[in-house]
């Protein structure tokens, strides 16, 4: 392991598919993988995604639906 500078967690996929399906899969991994702000709370981070489309607040506990990647 350790060979994966630049293509980050896609580095899982070794040489397969190809280097731009990698770095769009690596925009769309990095962008549901951030924190995000919960739209009830307003609490930075506690955002998670739950299944495609399903975001929870861990705080709140608010559920709801919004993009696949992004909650909104």
């Amino acid at each position: 392991m350790g060979r994966t500078k630049k293509v980050g967690i896609t580095g899982r996929y070794g040489v397969r598919y190809g280097r731009s399906i990698k770095q769009r899969a690596l925009e769309v991994e990095r962008e549901s993988k951030k924190p995000h702000t919960c739209p009830r709370c307003l609490k930075a981070g506690k955002l998670g995604r739950v299944t495609a489309g399903v975001w929870e607040c861990s705080k709140c506990g608010l559920k709801f639906a919004g993009k696949a990647y992004k909650p909104m």
